[in-house]
């Protein structure tokens, strides 16, 4: 039976795409199969008759299940802004049931089925839907990619209580190293290993090779199916 995670951020360009294909990397050497879905991408590009995605792209290179592309980013836009608005723009309402439905079939064809929300938490998908009502109708636990950087405490610490009040677990977080230069990030490290209440799962350093690297297989055992 596959498992599904859903991954959240605690803001938009926080690294959720370099933990995702970490976790993907990871997952594979377990000799698992695993594969990524990007329900909603804005900001694509047209590409050989079709629009084209750069972390979509990134997920199909990290994981080991050739999936359709239907299937692991169903609604693709080209502006590059909330997709909320890029879908209102083109006249399209994203399904939440279709995006269930999408992972479901993806779920047949993976052991681990990983679901890159866009934005943090709260990032809407229409008038009344959020990222969150998409995870809760996947019914995922969530995986939450801290982007450590100053004020990365508050915003951890809303989006994990947010994430608990939803009722869906907590099951990890990643701490992404996007500031190389934020100051006592050893010390900020530790406050947000005190307060949160789930396990680090690993620290992503601030590095182009971060974007190729794998996590320690060790680091993703308690999340194996």
């Amino acid at each position: 039976m596959s498992r599904l995670y859903f991954i959240t951020g605690t803001d938009t360009d926080i690294g959720k795409t370099v933990a995702t294909c970490q976790l993907l990397r990871a997952f594979a050497a377990l000799g698992l199969r695993a594969v990524a879905m990007k329900p909603v991408a804005s900001g694509c590009e047209w590409r050989d008759g079709g629009l084209w995605n750069g972390d979509v792209a990134a997920h199909a290179a990290a994981g080991n299940v050739a999936a359709p592309l239907a299937l692991t980013n169903p609604y693709r836009f080209q502006p590059a802004i909330s997709p909320h608005l890029a879908a209102r723009e083109a006249g399209v309402g994203i399904d939440l049931e279709h995006l269930a439905a999408c992972a479901r079939q993806l779920g047949e064809m993976a052991d681990v089925v990983l679901v890159e929300g866009a934005g943090g938490w709260y990032a809407p998908l229409g008038e009344d839907s959020t990222m969150a009502d998409l995870a809760l109708r996947l019914g995922a636990p969530v995986l939450l990619v801290v982007g450590m950087r100053l004020g990365c405490l508050n915003h951890a610490r809303l989006s994990a209580e947010a994430i608990h009040h939803s009722g869906l677990p907590l099951a990890g977080w990643l701490a992404n190293r996007i500031d190389p230069q934020m100051a006592r990030y050893a010390d900020n490290l530790a406050t947000l290993r005190h307060s949160l209440c789930a396990p680090l799962l690993a620290e992503i350093p601030h590095s182009s090779a971060a974007e190729r690297d794998s996590l320690a297989a060790e680091a993703v055992l308690t999340l194996r199916p």
